[in-house]
């Protein structure tokens, strides 16, 4: 199934194509993580966005250099989209010093202040009014920039995701938040968890722009997140775009996927992102399949470096255990 939106006018061709194997990118990284923990090579926790490929890329595809993103626990797409390194990236869930955070932080704390990225959150909405405080910093330093904030389903249902929203819309705030509704917060389906069927439609109750969009359609999502984030550059607030996606892996890696069944994933997984997009690109000449594969496997390449460079990288010193602790 096809994009049924034309290709966004204001993405070069050059662009279409690094986003496809920024995709790439972030599927391997997430899939080679995935590997490292069932091997116990790496501790703690994570969870994995594949299958949310096209959110994460589409998104921030079409975001200006000095625009900001605020993550999730689920970061690791945004943060390579937001042009994250790789090597530091794997580092850090390896526990090495040379990681984003020294190796102290690991998957859900990871931030690159220089290149916008506010960082992820292991809170469930803790980075909602974060993001709220960095678009009204842009607004009253008159800085330009547009807060890109990400947060899952579950998210909808905490008070900071209201308190939030209400205060960027009577504000005016340039803050787009985008909600990855990969259909469960944890193991509870959202059918469950919220009575109305799209989140999106909380928008109206705060007087701002509220819209659903196929979270596996790389095109509409660029268009439709795109001319949100202009809107809100102008000076005409925030908006709320719900993205309705699928995480193929559980919920973390404690998460055995009990609560879903077998058929329900093949269906979501014939709706992958990645071959869409490059179907559509082949389909308008765009890129060709030799050019695709050469792409993808540029891809896998970057990830095994980064693996190698995580491998090589020192342990942190035990003298620096209470180093970068806040007190």
């Amino acid at each position: 199934m096809l994009s049924t939106m034309k290709l966004p006018s204001h993405i070069t061709e050059k662009k279409l194509k690094s986003l496809y194997k920024e995709m790439w990118l972030i599927r391997y990284f997430d899939e080679k993580v995935d590997q490292f923990f069932a091997k116990g090579m790496i501790h703690g926790t994570t969870h994995l966005c594949v299958g949310q490929e096209a959110s994460a890329s589409g998104s921030i595809g079409v975001l200006q250099a000095k625009d900001k993103i605020i993550s999730t626990h689920r970061g690791h797409g945004h943060c390579i989209a937001k042009e994250g390194d790789v090597n530091k990236m794997m580092a850090e869930l390896f526990g090495r010093v040379t990681g984003y955070c020294k190796g102290k932080g690991g998957s859900m704390h990871i931030a690159d202040v220089e290149k916008g990225n506010l960082g992820a959150n292991g809170i469930v909405g803790g980075g909602i009014p974060l993001a709220v405080g960095a678009a009204l910093t842009s607004k009253m330093k008159n800085q330009g920039y547009v807060v890109l904030c990400f947060f899952g389903d579950g998210a909808s249902n905490e008070g900071s995701f209201h308190e939030a929203l209400n205060l960027a819309a009577i504000w005016d705030l340039p803050v787009v938040f985008i909600c990855e509704n990969n259909q469960y917060g944890m193991s509870g389906p959202v059918k469950e968890m919220t009575r109305i069927e799209n989140i999106a439609e909380r928008a109206n109750a705060y007087g701002i722009p509220g819209k659903v969009v196929d979270g596996n359609d790389m095109i509409e999502i660029m268009n439709t997140v795109h001319e949100a984030v202009e809107k809100a550059r102008e000076g005409n607030g925030p908006a709320l775009i719900e993205m309705k996606t699928y995480r193929w892996k559980g919920h973390s890696k404690s998460d055995a996927k009990k609560y879903r069944t077998r058929e329900e994933e093949t269906e979501w997984r014939k709706k992958d992102g990645i071959k869409r997009f490059k179907d559509l690109l082949i389909e308008e000449k765009i890129l060709s399949e030799e050019e695709a594969n050469r792409l993808q496997e540029e891809a896998k390449k970057e990830i095994e470096e980064a693996v190698k460079f995580a491998e090589n990288s020192p342990e942190p010193p035990l003298e620096s255990l209470l180093e970068d602790v806040y007190a």
